[in-house]
């Protein structure tokens, strides 16, 4: 079912375009892609005709909403969040069904009927509290009677019952909401990789499955781009004290990572090191800057009105600079916003210059004895020098288990296969 996601979405925009040909191709692919699915899995016409059914009636909800999105003429979050969950609450039928196949009972469930958000379409948010009770009335029942439940992943719904999805990526996610719903002993999650990986193995071929991590290091590798999990995957097991398991879907023999609280000692300081590419560097500066209360609070709500995620911030001492980044997509759109937040600032030169450097990569080792082991910035800088690599920005709390620099695009392979060898140090 790859690429179903965004062949939905693709539909709605086609839709409110007007182009309701180009959705009628994307519909008639869609019930193409699923009737062979079918058809591959089920012999019998009653097994079949049950999986079907359902699918079909989830087509027919497409077609529906996208003739009101051709009325309206545009594709609201409201209205992506119900054409993007159809994917998964049509496959979630196909995978039931073919569980049934092999002897397992095993009933669909709709998540909208189990998961309780709030009404941030396309990045919704779990209410635990409600979540917790209807997936206790819901899901236990059937576990204990034997069966296994097979619930959509990604989905959601307001207390109203309005669908929404908790963003891309968000099945793993929708896995630990359910697992600390349901005071599970682990979560599991399967991906296509042995487990959380200490590097890119096309940059590092020589990285490694990790066997251990803390919830703090999964976090920062999967905020750093690590893309094993969806980085709000550990909230919920982390608020819960549950551990998560990354497995491999073809090699389940394999421990894979467990992630836990924490740790006792383990191999090495550093953990792992992650690169996240396309960035921007944003720099606000001026003399005039110098001890104004205020400029930075003002800076980030400038970019938080443009919908920017900033992963990384470092401001100088002295306060005349303050340098964010920012994905490269959002660089211009955000100096345009600071330009305006600043004008005045900027007509008496009390800024000087809001500018952006592109084509720039952060990247970051992460482990969770960083903070009290003596010397592990120095070696991490070190290595990068010795490879002959600038270092544009730097950024380490002083209770994090990371430590983050900024070089240009160009280095950042360099940059990452040097602090790796630090790993095995």
């Amino acid at each position: 079912m790859s690429g179903v996601t965004d062949l939905l979405l693709a539909g709605a925009h086609a839709a409110a375009a007007g182009q309701l040909g180009r959705f009628l191709d994307i519909a008639a692919s869609l019930r193409a892609k699923h009737l062979e699915a079918c058809t591959a899995l089920f012999d019998d016409p009653a097994a079949f005709q049950a999986v079907l059914s359902p699918i079909e009636q989830r087509l027919g909800e497409l077609s529906r909403l996208a003739e009101a999105l051709a009325v309206l003429g545009e594709a609201s979050p409201r209205a992506l969040d119900a054409v993007s969950s159809l994917g998964e609450r049509m496959s979630v039928h196909l995978l039931a069904g073919a569980l049934r196949r092999t002897g397992v009972a095993s009933p669909p469930v709709d998540a909208a009927d189990v998961v309780r958000t709030d009404d941030e379409f396309q990045a919704a948010v779990p209410l635990m509290a409600d979540t917790r009770q209807l997936a206790q009335e819901r899901l236990l029942p059937i576990a204990r009677q034997g069966d296994v439940p097979v619930v959509t992943g990604f989905v959601g719904a307001t207390a109203a019952g309005v669908v929404t999805t908790l963003g891309r990526g968000g099945s793993d996610y929708s896995a630990a909401i359910l697992g600390a719903a349901l005071d599970a002993d682990e979560v599991w999650i399967y991906t296509d990789v042995d487990g959380v990986l200490t590097a890119d193995p096309r940059v590092v071929p020589e990285a490694r499955t990790l066997d251990l991590l803390t919830y703090r290091e999964m976090s920062e590798l999967a905020y750093f781009g690590a893309k094993v999990l969806h980085p709000k995957t550990i909230l919920p097991a982390l608020e819960r004290g549950i551990p998560l398991r990354i497995k491999n879907t073809f090699n389940p023999s394999h421990d894979g990572t467990l992630v836990v609280a924490q740790t006792e000692g383990g191999r090495g300081v550093l953990k792992g090191v992650t690169a996240i590419e396309r960035q921007s560097l944003v720099t606000l500066e001026g003399r005039g800057m110098l001890g104004v209360p205020g400029i930075a609070g003002r800076t980030f709500a400038a970019v938080a009105r443009t919908g920017t995620s900033v992963p990384m911030i470092s401001q100088s001492s002295s306060e005349q600079s303050i340098c964010f980044v920012a994905p490269q997509a959002s660089a211009v759109r955000v100096i345009d916003e600071l330009r305006r937040e600043f004008e005045h600032e900027l007509a008496r030169q009390d800024i000087e210059s809001i500018w952006a450097l592109d084509d720039i990569v952060v990247v970051t080792a992460v482990g969770s004895a960083i903070r009290q082991t003596p010397g592990v910035a120095g070696r991490v800088f070190g290595a990068v020098g010795a490879a002959d690599i600038n270092v544009i920005a730097i950024a380490m709390g002083s209770s994090e288990c990371s430590i983050s620099l900024v070089v240009e695009a160009r280095y950042a392979r360099a940059a990452v296969r040097a602090i790796h060898r630090l790993l095995e140090a």
